[in-house]
Formats: structure tokens, sequence, C-alpha cells
């Protein structure tokens, strides 16, 4: 037994209305129609809904028990689509990006605002977390997309790269590697060294070169946070390496930055998504943004 829609829409119509005349102007459907329509439906259910008083019909015991089930499915029928409506014009539903603190500070902000300008009634939710989180929480789908590195070993996941980073050195005004338009990376061996936390993907690729280049770092003091390492440096404590982004987003008195060479060390950074789902339109309509945001950034 499987009634349809139309059925149910034919049996609320007549039982509001008492008439098959009626019900075939609310309906715009002619009465033959509608009363073959109905005795399709007590065939499949197996007993009248009705019963006839000259012109009018009636409904009987079993009809007035089902009329209000089929008056609540209606409604559900009707809330289901608009709902699906909503979501498919952006007009309601939720999206969660995971990125990297440098990309969640320097490029997700202005995105956001601009999302919410366009589509206000969806809800967005932004974690700023490490590498591996990130791509941890794509995986789970705790997060629609990421915005980090390419991620390892990560045959479920597509990875697009959306800007190239590089690294800079960090300093205080007034410091002797400030007076070079570009610095070698041996030379940050020189000075104290304030680190960004060792589990980051930044300061991983830091350690992997220093070594590849068989120089060691002064490491002062490692902190959690961007802004800790900038306001440090601003002090004089020692000089940091950042990704250029980052120094965007402390970009203090007292701080300059040059770039580093010998060897480049470029930072691609992109968007993870799952490879096998797709996004949803309010998730899919945000990642344009967000490409469109990193364009302007290259």
């Amino acid at each position: 037994m499987n009634p349809s829609i139309k059925q149910l829409q034919a049996f609320v119509a007549v039982s509001r209305a008492r008439s098959l005349a009626q019900a075939s102007e609310r309906l715009h459907l002619s009465q033959p129609a509608i009363s073959i329509t109905l005795k399709n439906l007590e065939q499949q259910i197996g007993g009248k809904l009705f019963s006839r008083e000259g012109r009018q019909l009636s409904l009987t015991p079993e009809g007035r028990d089902f009329l209000p089930t089929a008056l609540r499915l209606l409604q559900d029928w009707q809330e289901a689509f608009e709902d699906l409506d909503a979501l498919f014009s952006k007009q309601r539903g939720k999206v969660t990006i995971a990125a990297l603190p440098t990309l969640a500070a320097g490029v997700v902000p202005g995105v956001i605002a601009e999302f919410h300008r366009h589509y206000p009634r969806i809800n967005l939710s932004l974690h700023d977390v490490l590498a591996d989180e990130v791509t941890r929480m794509v995986r789970e789908e705790r997060a629609d997309f990421g915005l980090s590195v390419a991620p390892q070993d990560a045959e479920d996941l597509d990875f697009t790269p959306i800007l190239d980073d590089q690294n800079v050195v960090v300093c205080a005004l007034g410091h002797p590697l400030l007076e070079n338009s570009e610095v070698a990376w041996r030379m940050l061996a020189n000075y104290p060294f304030i680190g960004i936390h060792r589990q980051s993907s930044s300061r991983q690729q830091i350690d992997r070169l220093m070594d590849d280049i068989g120089c060691q770092l002064d490491i002062l003091c490692d902190a959690s946070q961007i802004a800790t390492v900038g306001r440090m440096v601003a002090t004089g404590l020692g000089i940091s390496v950042l990704p250029s982004l980052s120094f965007r987003q402390i970009s203090l008195d007292g701080l300059d930055y040059r770039p580093l060479i010998e060897p480049q060390l470029p930072r691609r950074l992109g968007i993870i998504t799952r490879r096998r789902d797709p996004l949803s339109s309010a998730a899919a309509a945000l990642l344009s943004m967000v490409e469109t945001a990193a364009g302007s950034l290259r």
C-alpha cells in the first residue's frame, strides 16, 4: 500500500468541501478525476472513507479518524519542500570551516563579512586549528571544508591550491637583519629565536629546512599564539619566522620583516574537501568567495 500525495490532497479537499464539485474547483481537477482518485485510495486501504447522502459526501468513522493524519502528512510534505527550497536558495543552513590560524585570521574574516551580507540567515562556524586537526575535521565531516596545507596520505580527500605564502623573518625595528632586502636562512642561527609551537605545520617546515642546511636555531622561547610571538619580538627578545599572512595579522608598531631566501621556501595553501561528498549550496558559495579572496592576495 503506497497512497500518493495526490490521493491525500483529494481526500482532504473532499473532506472539507463535502462535495466533489467544490473539491474540483479547489484542486482544479475534474469531478471524475477526483472520484477515480478517491476510489483508488479506498481500494488500496481496503475500505470506505466516505458515505454519500444525496449530493453530500460525509466521512465514515474510519475517514474521520484518518483526517488529522492526512492533514499532518500534507503539512509535513509542504514544510519539507519549503525547507529544501530554503537550503538551495541559501536562506537557511549552516557552514563549518576548519582553517589554519594564518588563514583564519588573514583571509576568512573578509570572506565571512561578504558572505553574511549576501546570505544573512546562514549560520557560520570557524575553527582555527593546526593542520592535522583541519584534515581530521574535514575527514570526520565535522567541517564542510578546510583551509590548510596539503594533507599527507589522504586518498579520501581533495586538495585545491589557492595561494602560495612565503616565510619571512620578523624583527624589531632597528635589528641588523632589516638592513638586508632579503635574508638567508643560515643567518637566523646568529640571533635568539622566538618560535611558534612545534606542532604547527609552519614550525615543522622551518625545523626541517634548518636541519637540511646544517644550522641550528637558538631557541629562546616557544609560544602558542602568533600574536604572542609578535609581541615578544617587538620587545627585542629575539627574531622569529612566520608566514607572511601571519605578519599581516600581527603587524604592530615596532615590527618589520624581510623575505627569506637560500633556499626560498614557498608554503602552498589550499582547500581540503572530501572526495566523494558534494558540498551544500551554502558551503559551495562560501568556498567560491574564499577562492576569490585568495586570488586577490596572490
